[in-house]
């Protein structure tokens, strides 16, 4: 599953110089955890969240009273954001973006690993959408004839060029089970590997044979990759 398929198309953004308390009251009504903040032809140049406030908010702690504390404050660019008055200022920069084509796996991950809750949707280089964890959450729970489906039509048929006889798809709670023949122990890892990625499926459960060097045919029982 793309990302083009899950995101929402109509982002609500702000400018550069728009008002801290503006943003945050944008945040406020429309119930979302960030903002992207984009330029005049609606280029991606930052990202301001509710945790951006809340360092403004939150003020410089008593214990940076001692020079080098501040020094290293400044240089990290957490005064900058205290001072911060308007979206420009207070911005997380450069923002992570994604691509409409990049699997919902893959930005999940980049939501994990850099603890971020939306990311800005761009196409050259201009914003077209913007996804969230619960967009990702609403992916998952797709039903097991919508997973199967995607196997079938994405990953044996376009991504691994297989006849649609050659493998056999089933799907129960999400649940894969995959049965036929490949022609190397490689494409069979490869194609656990793609369906694992699929949001929705839960486990993957294999009995491939495949033709190893020395031609003769080896079996896979239900083994797990």
């Amino acid at each position: 599953m793309r990302i083009d398929e899950i995101m929402t198309r109509e982002v609500i953004t702000v400018s550069p110089e728009t008002p801290l308390k503006e943003v945050a009251r944008v945040l406020v009504t429309h119930r979302i955890s960030g903002v992207p903040v984009c330029g005049p032809n609606g280029e991606v140049l930052g990202v301001v969240s509710e945790a951006d406030i809340l360092r403004k908010e939150e003020g410089v702690s008593p214990d940076l009273s001692r020079p080098l504390a501040w020094l290293v404050r400044s240089l990290d660019g957490e005064l900058d954001k205290v001072r911060a008055r308007t979206a420009g200022e207070a911005m997380t920069k450069p923002a992570l973006t994604v691509r409409p084509t990049q699997g919902v796996s893959e930005v999940a991950r980049a939501m994990v690993d850099n603890m971020i809750n939306r990311v800005p949707v761009v196409s050259d280089d201009r914003l077209v959408g913007i996804v969230s964890r619960a967009d990702v959450v609403r992916a998952f729970i797709r039903s097991d004839e919508e997973i199967e489906h995607e196997i079938r039509e994405d990953v044996l048929l376009r991504t691994m060029l297989l006849n649609s006889g050659d493998v056999d798809v089933s799907v129960g709670e999400g649940c894969v089970v995959l049965r036929g023949h490949v022609n190397t122990q490689e494409d069979a890892e490869i194609l656990v590997r793609c369906v694992r990625r699929i949001p929705g499926v839960l486990d993957v459960e294999t009995e491939l044979r495949w033709n190893p060097p020395d031609s003769r045919r080896a079996l896979l029982g239900f083994r797990r990759f």
